[in-house]
């Protein structure tokens, strides 16, 4: 090959890259918004109500998930959303009715980790890294604003930053101290902090129930029927493999299903079981008799 030739190839190759150069150029860039809600949820309920039992207050998602959007237009101007991801628990993987209405909502994907007998959410960091890593990797994200705090997520800043994505890390203003691990700060390419006049319109406490304390209170035989009826709805809602994180515990039960229990027994019965001992003990005793007839 003479010097004419290899010139030619090469002003080829260098108009090939000009015209790549040219095309990636007109491409936007792409943002995608991660949201751990067990985080969002806690850290919200908590700012506007003062706790973080989900049972106490209502979340508007829907109108949350719309106001990130919104945020991340402002902060990514010249870049396109690719959608939503929301990630959240739910008993055996299965969508509750309000996780069905946010996965219907356009441009939100819902991914469900599970919950354990202490409604502890299992599985949802890991899903994060697995979504943020395998976007970055393929390129199909430039930015990632990511809303949460659990340390667990740093591998997944780690990951996805190791491709060339930007992680801009979103969380909502604590009362007092953080409600987000040092490590994850230290590892994200930005910062931001929602306060509580962001987060108000999306929070709304739910009414306390009031019951007529005049009224008679209910036998201990009525009490132990309910606290069997519960039982087999728990049941039938978790599946028989629950059984096993809770039986070890017999005769106490972890404090959320306790207090589960206690909130649906008054709801049922339509009186406060508050200071009295020996009802809240039929109540549970009905509650372990079903279960374990049905071990």
């Amino acid at each position: 090959m003479n010097d004419a030739e290899i010139g030619e190839r090469l002003d080829r190759t260098n108009a090939l890259l000009e015209r790549v150069l040219a095309e990636v150029s007109k491409t936007p860039s792409t943002h995608a918004i991660f949201v751990d809600a067990g985080y969002v949820y806690a850290a919200a309920g908590l700012l506007v109500t003062g706790t973080e039992d989900r049972r106490s207050f209502d979340l508007d998602a829907e109108g949350l998930i719309e106001a990130f959007i919104d945020k991340a237009r402002t902060i990514f101007a010249d870049s396109r959303l690719l959608r939503v991801y929301w990630y959240d628990g739910a008993r055996r993987r299965i969508h509750t009715t309000e996780q069905q209405t946010i996965a219907e909502l356009p441009d939100v994907k819902v991914r469900l980790g599970n919950l354990n007998a202490n409604n502890q959410q299992k599985g949802v960091d890991s899903l994060i890294r697995t979504d943020l890593e395998s976007l970055a990797r393929h390129r199909a994200i430039s930015d990632a604003a990511l809303v949460g705090g659990d340390e667990d997520l740093v591998s997944a800043v780690e990951a996805a930053q190791g491709y060339g994505a930007r992680v801009h890390l979103w969380g909502i203003e604590a009362g007092e101290g953080r409600n987000q691990a040092e490590p994850l700060l230290w590892e994200v390419d930005s910062q931001r902090t929602f306060d509580l006049d962001f987060c108000r319109p999306y929070v709304t406490r739910r009414p306390v129930t009031t019951y007529d304390e005049d009224a008679p209170a209910p036998s201990r035989e009525d009490v132990h029927f309910v606290g069997a009826q519960i039982a087999a709805a728990w049941l039938a809602a978790r599946g028989r493999e629950s059984l096993a994180d809770l039986l070890p515990g017999h005769p106490f039960l972890p404090g959320s299903v306790d207090q589960d229990l206690l909130h649906e027994a008054e709801r049922l019965l339509q009186r406060s079981l508050r200071g009295h001992p020996p009802l809240r003990r039929a109540l549970r005793d009905g509650f372990w008799q079903h279960l374990q007839s049905q071990y």
